[in-house]
């Protein structure tokens, strides 16, 4: 799933804050892309526009060559898996019920639901703390559990905030390798925003760089090179 924003701008508070100004990037299919920079400078808006939580004030945004204007957004979102910084978990049910919600409010079949959910279940490594309530799993258990809820529909595109941005060093390790393995495998296109200069560092892959709302910055390396003028 490739995607294409085109000459987008965005502005809040009746436009006297410009989270992004005539921004153009490509992204290709199976590709794997950091959006980095300081907090405040578009990277979250950027998401909120390519899974449609936002609408550009200016520009296009197309999601698998379709403007997504065009298209409701929860239709949208049914082949998006998005990833919070701060999980967003129903509390009340357990993490395979979390999981398995996000392939029920889609109609899929229950012997599916329970299939993939138990397959996904065994992926982000928590089987065994299949019925705990997000309240019983550490801060590194409900990021996977939420990780497996963004997989559970086998999406083309994975979105992910700030995702590690609460977790410890070994948690953090946990959620990129599931990741790593989910796009070399099912070769989902991954869009991360972070501010974590390891995270980025360690992967070694694309690295778009945001500062004021305008793109400065578009390299394959680390974090630093991202940081260096173009």
């Amino acid at each position: 799933m490739d995607i294409v924003i085109d000459q987008v701008s965005k502005s809040y508070q009746r436009g006297e804050f410009v989270a992004l100004h005539d921004v153009s990037l490509s992204i290709a299919s199976n590709e794997w892309v950091f959006l980095v920079g300081a907090s405040g400078m578009g990277k979250s808006t950027l998401l909120k526009l390519i899974y449609k939580e936002e609408l550009p004030d200016r520009g296009r945004v197309l999601v698998d060559g379709t403007d997504i204007g065009h298209v409701p957004g929860s239709a949208l979102r049914r082949s998006i898996g998005i990833i919070f910084q701060n999980f967003r978990l129903l509390e009340t049910k357990s993490a395979f019920e979390n999981i398995a919600y996000a392939a029920e409010v889609i109609g899929t079949a229950p012997r599916d639901v329970r299939r993939r959910t138990l397959e996904i279940l065994d992926l982000v490594g928590l089987t065994d703390k299949a019925r705990r309530l997000p309240s019983e799993l550490s801060g590194g258990e409900q990021q996977r559990v939420a990780i497996g809820r963004a997989l559970i529909n086998e999406p083309k595109l994975i979105v992910a905030d700030e995702p590690t941005g609460d977790l410890d060093p070994d948690n953090t390790q946990r959620v990129l390798d599931i990741l790593k393995r989910v796009h070399r495998e099912k070769r989902t296109t991954i869009v991360f925003a972070t501010h974590a200069v390891d995270v980025v560092d360690r992967l070694g892959q694309r690295v778009v760089r945001l500062e004021g709302g305008r793109v400065v910055r578009d390299s394959v390396g680390g974090y630093w090179e991202a940081s260096q003028p173009a």
